[in-house]
């Protein structure tokens, strides 16, 4: 059960996230601030000071980004991301990999308190392994465009709830990629990087 202080943080969050990414006219600096301040706001605060939350070498972080969808709906490309390594910026998947790739495909939002626990986990995240994590599709006239993904290294981190409001923050990003021609600033990053073979 969460309480009273969780729900006036993330309803200030989604407040800070509206207001902020209007504020822009690139659309993944826009949706930048909705999947940063969602990272900042969701999940337990107090997760990783619990018995078995991280595992030995492991550290509280969190990390957050939306896989949007290609053009050729062949593959995913990672934006508007925090806490991965400035190399995995535009990261591409297949959109069959994994958990992200099961999200965009199904069009079904998925909490993972503990990753350990579910076998379609995969790593992506190049510098760590995530223990908790939740899936959101980013949804705009009844088509997936992409994934938003917020995760964190100590397991028990995210619940259902949390899962609910990350739904919030991933309609008002599809909101504002859409606004801000987020589809057309895609393919430009697309046809700058080189063709997309599965085989990676």
């Amino acid at each position: 059960m969460k309480d009273p202080s969780y729900f006036e943080r993330v309803t200030r969050g989604l407040q800070q996230a509206a207001e902020a990414s209007r504020g822009e006219t690139d659309a993944e600096a826009a949706v930048g601030h909705i999947t940063r301040i969602a990272r900042d706001v969701l999940g337990d605060p107090d997760s990783a000071k619990r018995p078995g939350a991280l595992k030995p070498g492991e550290h509280d972080i969190k990390v957050s980004g939306i896989f949007f969808v290609a053009p050729k709906r062949d593959h995913l490309l990672l934006f508007a991301d925090h806490g991965f390594p400035a190399e995995q910026r535009h990261l591409r998947i297949s959109i069959t990999d994994s958990r992200p790739g099961h999200t965009v495909c199904t069009g079904e939002p998925v909490v993972l308190p503990n990753t350990d626990n579910d076998t379609m986990f995969r790593q992506i995240l190049k510098s760590a392994r995530m223990g908790s994590a939740l899936y959101a599709p980013v949804v705009w006239q009844a088509q997936v465009l992409g994934m938003f993904n917020i995760a964190a290294q100590a397991r028990n981190t995210y619940d259902p709830t949390d899962l609910d409001i990350a739904l919030l923050f991933a309609n008002l990003a599809a909101a504002t990629w859409v606004a801000l021609d987020g589809p057309h600033y895609l393919a430009g990053v697309v046809s700058a990087l080189p063709p997309w073979s599965s085989k990676r």
